[in-house]
């Protein structure tokens, strides 16, 4: 095996250290979710404003991580992975403090704009310790802390809302925040493998524009479908327990220990499709096969399970089909940074990984808020939650269709090629000093 063939030394320490960083992420997007009930019945919120809460989170997340990416093409990440632990940590205090509707709404609006960049900073981080061939299981296993933060963190947030109110369980989230920044603090350090241009012009520029990267068919595919799975998250953040408790009849704290359920499953998903994808590349499928049609094709089979929540009557069958249908498409956000990594030159890569992370995180602004807007005009509650989930399957239906029909990275790789006057090289060289 060549240099150009396994991780940098150390890197899975550092995969270690990211993981927690999207533990500590997804957990701070989850706890409004999962003390819905509580935050709408002590704040007397309806539906509608709730749903504005909780889409309040993404309102300077695209704008921030648009940003940060073109950050992290100068900065080190190990700098800017740091300062968005410090932020993510600082504004959690003011919300254990004053619990007013208006706290809530500010608050979440800078927790977004300091999480925005985390993915795509993330995944930009790990890449300078992975070569190409060798990012698939990396991906995924970065991916899960999302939902091993869900996973971990929700029956001791349960707990603490439960048991000492929901104001605390923000204060929870702050302390451990800070604690990691101590660790990375110490232990954090930047990778040194960097991709060689992915395109190189006659005049030996290393510069695609980013006008022909965006309006790469296979990048704007990936999005559609990213963006209809996440459309799928954003509601299952805010509104999954509250349908629940709400919607089904479950108590508070059993409503808050099956919040884990989509995202058990989700985490299987992704561990298992990052590992397929990444087995299928490895043994000589085309890209369009294992980063396209695999992953595509699991979100259209979401968007047909969806449906089905409104033609059974009993609870636990609605909770199955609603775990099953909004997840079994998660490998679509292993498979779309490798994407967009395939297409882009390194120099460009931290940017293009956030604009397109922004792209398609833009449901959470739509979606939770839409969702707020079905369930208070609507017959009954749960007949709203439904409702709201029988759109998501259309979307994800829709999304998925896209991205099977036009995800094909190799041929979009050839056509970007020729833009530019030459043949694409691809293969990755670690930094010498």
């Amino acid at each position: 095996m060549t240099v150009q063939d396994r991780p940098l030394k150390g890197a899975w320490g550092i995969t270690a250290l990211v993981f927690l960083f999207m533990l500590i992420n997804f957990a701070d997007k989850v706890v409004v979710g999962l003390a819905a009930k509580p935050i709408m019945e002590e704040l007397k919120l309806t539906p509608d404003q709730f749903g504005l809460l909780g889409s309040s989170f993404f309102f300077l997340f695209a704008v921030a991580g648009v940003l940060g990416g073109f950050l992290a093409n100068r900065v080190q990440t190990r700098h800017m992975l740091f300062g968005m632990a410090i932020v993510w940590s600082l504004v959690q205090f003011p919300i254990m403090m004053s619990a007013t509707f208006q706290t809530l709404l500010v608050c979440r609006i800078l927790l977004g704009a300091g999480e925005g960049p985390a993915g795509p900073v993330a995944v930009h981080a790990l890449y300078k310790w992975f070569p190409d061939s060798l990012r698939g299981v990396p991906t995924a296993i970065v991916a899960q802390g999302s939902a091993l933060g869900v996973i971990v963190a929700v029956p001791a947030l349960n707990y603490i809302i439960v048991t000492y109110t929901w104001h605390w369980a923000f204060g929870a989230l702050g302390i451990v925040g800070l604690l990691w920044a101590a660790l990375w603090l110490i232990f954090g350090r930047e990778g040194t493998l960097v991709d060689s241009p992915v395109h190189s012009a006659a005049n030996g520029s290393e510069h695609v524009s980013y006008r022909h990267l965006l309006c790469c068919p296979s990048i704007v595919a990936a999005c559609c479908a990213a963006f209809a799975s996440y459309w799928g998250l954003a509601l299952g953040l805010t509104w999954f327990t509250a349908y629940l408790v709400d919607g089904l009849g479950y108590t508070q704290t059993m409503g808050g220990n099956l919040f884990i359920l989509p995202w058990l499953f989700g985490m299987t998903v992704v561990l298992t499709g990052g590992w397929y994808s990444q087995r299928l590349k490895k043994s000589g499928v085309s890209s369009r096969l294992s980063r396209g049609v695999f992953p595509a094709a699991t979100v259209i089979l979401g968007g047909c399970i969806l449906p089905f929540i409104a033609l059974t009557t009993e609870p636990g069958i609605k909770v199955a089909l609603l775990v099953i249908g909004s997840a079994i498409g998660s490998t679509i956000y292993v498979v779309t940074p490798m994407i967009v990594s395939e297409l882009t030159p390194h120099g460009q890569r931290a940017a293009m990984l956030a604009i397109v992370t922004s792209i398609y995180t833009a449901a959470g602004v739509v979606a939770p808020w839409a969702m707020g807007r079905i369930i208070q005009d609507a017959a009954s509650r749960q007949a709203g939650y439904e409702h709201g989930f029988v759109i998501l399957g259309g979307l994800l239906v829709v999304g998925g269709l896209i991205g099977l029909l036009f995800i094909r990275p190799e041929a979009d790789k050839q056509r970007l090629a020729a833009k530019l006057g030459a043949m694409p090289a691809a293969t990755p060289s670690p930094l010498r000093p």
